[in-house]
Order: structure tokens, then sequence, then C-alpha cells
């Protein structure tokens, strides 16, 4: 089994992929890319079983509907509710609610936030793995899943805040360390060197590693009413179980 890994930016040149191949002991990185177009993305999901994207694969439904009030010059805010919990519907999406439940994190706001503009290439990007063959289910049960590299980390008991952008590679390097110490089953090969240099790398093989959680039915799925939701607006796989259940 080949699982990938994308940890997209608004560019090539801040986006990493990865490729994991899987047997009953352990797991290998087969390939790490950075940078990476959408044309290598297209590739390698080509060969996987399972691709972890890190980015949010839609927008909230509230959101899409208040743009489109908007354009026609009719917006008002829904009786009895505040304006502040109003823009908050804008802004966060439900799985982003619930990865706050779960694990504390409150996503950024593809609405709101800078994310935004590297959502807008991952619709595209969906668009084209679609086009390939590839099954593009936003709520996760196709080929593409929603992942969150922090979320994962935090839920596998490892270090994951701290150790983005160049002046933090002492932690990162700290962060790759305690991934090999709870994963011995887990070999980077040459590609260590590379995780240890960029954070956009690792969290790339981390998305891998969610992809695989995903396949084996290892993170929070959507209940049937939550379920509409997660197939426009996108779902946050969040694994549920520890990090050494992934071999097997």
């Amino acid at each position: 089994m080949l699982t990938a890994g994308v940890d997209l930016a608004a560019d090539p040149a801040g986006t990493a992929v990865a490729a994991v191949s899987w047997s009953a002991t352990g797991a290998t990185v087969r390939t790490l890319t950075v940078p990476a177009d959408d044309d290598v993305i297209v590739a390698l999901a080509g060969r996987a079983d399972k691709i972890g994207i890190d980015c949010p694969l839609g927008w909230p439904d509230d959101f899409v509907s208040f743009v489109t009030a908007h354009r026609t010059g009719v917006v008002a805010v829904p009786a009895g509710v505040e304006g502040k919990e109003w823009r908050r519907r804008l802004a966060w999406r439900h799985t982003d609610e619930v990865v706050r439940t779960l694990t504390g994190l409150v996503p950024l706001s593809v609405s709101a936030d800078r994310i935004g503009h590297t959502a807008m290439r991952c619709a595209a990007l969906q668009s084209r793995l679609a086009g390939a063959g590839r099954s593009v289910d936003r709520s996760g049960e196709g080929a593409v899943v929603e992942v969150y590299p922090a979320a994962s980390l935090k839920v596998w008991g490892l270090p994951w805040r701290g150790y983005k952008t160049t002046k933090n590679q002492a932690a990162l390097g700290a962060v790759v360390d305690r991934l090999l110490q709870a994963a011995p089953w887990l070999d980077l090969g040459e590609h260590e060197a590379l995780c240890r240099r960029s954070d956009h790398a690792l969290d790339a093989v981390v998305a891998a590693l969610t992809a695989r959680a995903a396949v084996r039915d290892q993170v929070c799925r959507p209940a049937e009413r939550e379920l509409p939701a997660a197939r426009t607006e996108g779902w946050i796989a969040i694994p549920t179980a520890a990090l050494s259940a992934l071999p097997g």
C-alpha cells in the first residue's frame, strides 16, 4: 500500500509531497519533494491508495450563501442570532468546530484567513484529481482526505507547535527525533535530512501517515447528520488511535 501526503501552499515553492509505502511491520518514505507543483501532486495521487491534503477542501456553507446573497445586495443577520455568532458561522466550517472540541486547536478560517489563497489552489487541484480518475469526496470517503498535521501530532503525543519557519530548525529536529522514537518502524531513509530542514517536508510525511490512519478507519468520521456539510465543506480526519497502530 502507498499513501501520499501533501502540505499544500498557495504556490509550489512552499508545497511538499510525500509518498509512504506500508508493509505488515513498518513504513518507508519513498519520495519526498519540495517544491511541488500540481503536476507532481496529480502524478503521485495516481499511484497512491489515499492522499492526505493539508488544506481546507471547501468553504463554510453559510459563507457560500452569504457571498451569493451579497452579490444580489441582500444580506441580513439571521433573526435571534448575535452578530458575533453569525460571523463565526461564516468564518469556520463545522469540521473546524469539531477539531476545536476534540483537540483544543483552532484551524485557520478558510474564509477569513490567508489559508483561503491555498484553498483556491486546492479547489482547482480537486478538479484535476477528479479528472484524472481519483474520487474526490470532501468527507474523506474517496481517494482524498483532508488532514491537519498539527492535530495529528498532538493526538499522537508529539510536539505540534513551535517548529515552523527556518528560525526554528532546532525545534523541527526535535519533532523528527520524537517522531522516530514513537514510530521506530518508520524509515525516513535519505529523506530524513530534508525533514530536519523543511517543516513543509515533515508535514507532508505526517499527512501521509494520517492518510494511512484514514485507510485503517482510525480517524474520526462525520456522523450521518454531519455528512451533508462534510461533503460540501470538507472534513478533517483526526486520528483516533495511537501512532503504533498504523502498521499491520
